[in-house]
């Protein structure tokens, strides 16, 4: 039996195993993915006790992606470029991080995404923005990305780790629905408007939406937000966050077992699982 697994602080709360051991089982694949909640501090323990049990490979996400990063013995291109690590894979050589936020993030919107310049704006300026702008400057470094933040100096760091890559501009928190207006992607990466503040938006007034904008929450809890709701009142194309969860996954499980990933089982059992929370919740 293949063993994987999730790495994280709190992990409760995550679709992945549902969907990787839907993949797994779809696939007559004799392995089994499971959570594991580790506290900041037994990190490092935690993956040497796991490629000690002869773990395939498992993923990391918050709080733990960085120390996965300078774990590993060796980093792909992907997550050198984003500076973290969300997969590992176990060899007898030693641990290798990937990060396929990065892919996982751009198949989640690259069908809509027509223009070779295309006008960004990203709200937030956090772990999420730093791989969707590592995208941006793999697959549309002529982009004009603008990045609406209330802290002007996380959005600095980013532009320096990327200024060789892509010019990114700040707009103030406050500048954030004008920026909106004169966008053609816009991608929503703050926790505004997660369950259960289902009711909350990064901005109020659906007015700042167009038809032919292309707008992404990658909150996917509501499945459709109250940001999204706004977008689509408008005539917007609305994306939501599963999109990305699901790539991102798949991209990670073509990679431990160099095979072709099941994605409508994936997408289905991700569905399931969020239809049934509502189903709790109500």
């Amino acid at each position: 039996m293949k063993l994987f697994g999730l790495l994280g602080y709190p992990v409760g709360h995550s679709a992945s195993p549902a969907m990787m051991n839907a993949a797994f089982q779809a696939q007559n694949e004799a392995a089994v993915y499971l959570p594991f909640a580790v506290p900041p501090e037994q990190i490092e323990v935690a993956l040497n006790g796991l490629q000690a049990l002869g773990a395939v490979g498992v993923n990391v996400t918050i709080p733990h992606k960085r120390s996965a990063y300078a774990w590993v013995k060796q980093r792909t291109a992907e997550a050198e470029l984003v500076g973290a690590v969300n997969t590992v894979r176990f060899t007898a050589d030693g641990a290798i991080g990937h990060n396929t936020d990065v892919s996982g993030w751009w198949k989640s919107v690259a069908p809509y995404v027509q223009s070779n310049q295309p006008r960004v704006v990203i709200i937030g300026a956090g772990g999420a923005a730093m791989a969707i702008l590592a995208a941006i400057a793999s697959q549309r470094p002529s982009a004009h990305v603008v990045m609406a933040a209330r802290r002007e100096n996380a959005v600095d760091d980013l532009r320096q780790l990327f200024a060789h890559r892509l010019t990114i501009h700040y707009a103030t928190w406050e500048a954030r629905a004008s920026e909106i207006a004169q966008a053609d992607l816009i991608i929503q990466t703050t926790p505004i408007g997660m369950w259960p503040a289902i009711a909350q938006s990064p901005v109020e007034d659906a007015g700042v939406f167009s038809a032919g904008q292309v707008v992404q929450d990658i909150v996917y809890r509501p499945r459709q937000t109250q940001f999204m709701r706004l977008a689509a009142e408008q005539g917007a194309t609305v994306v939501d966050g599963v999109s990305m969860l699901v790539y991102q996954g798949v991209d990670a499980y073509e990679w431990w077992l160099d095979k072709k990933a099941p994605v409508d089982t994936m997408f289905a059992a991700v569905n399931d699982k969020l239809v049934a929370e509502q189903t709790e919740h109500e």
